[in-house]
């Protein structure tokens, strides 16, 4: 299993308006530390199965966090501010996921990781 390399898109990063450059510097670090925890996890997995629902893990985070910064979008326009910053934070979200999906050995396996859990929760709230 190969190390898993992240990075902030380069348009992410030019849709911030000028003067965000404590922004830019808080999403690369955020994206190393994905990384970072990523490849321990990788490295700390006992076989690929494991390694792979470390990975399912962290895209159900990244999800989580994109439909938060998502949800933020139109109640700050409500409140008349605006939403770069809120839209920035999903899209590099969304953009990490995208990215894990284009590692040769996880995008498959990942998949069938994420559909073997729809399964077993469907089974499980099905016994109520």
């Amino acid at each position: 299993m190969d190390d898993i390399s992240l990075g902030v898109p380069r348009p992410i990063l030019d849709s911030l308006p000028e003067g965000s450059e404590a922004t830019e510097q808080d999403m690369m670090r955020a994206v190393e530390g994905i990384e970072a925890s990523l490849n321990r996890a990788i490295e700390q997995a006992d076989d690929e199965g494991e390694a792979v629902g470390a990975v399912a893990d962290a895209l159900e985070h990244l999800e989580s966090n994109f439909e938060t910064y998502d949800e933020f979008v139109p109640e700050l326009r409500a409140w008349g501010q605006s939403p770069i910053y809120a839209i920035a934070w999903r899209n590099l979200y969304a953009d990490l996921v995208a990215q894990l999906y284009e590692v040769d050995w996880l995008a498959d396996r990942l998949d069938r990781e994420r559909n073997a859990r729809l399964v077993e929760d469907g089974i499980r709230f099905g016994k109520r």
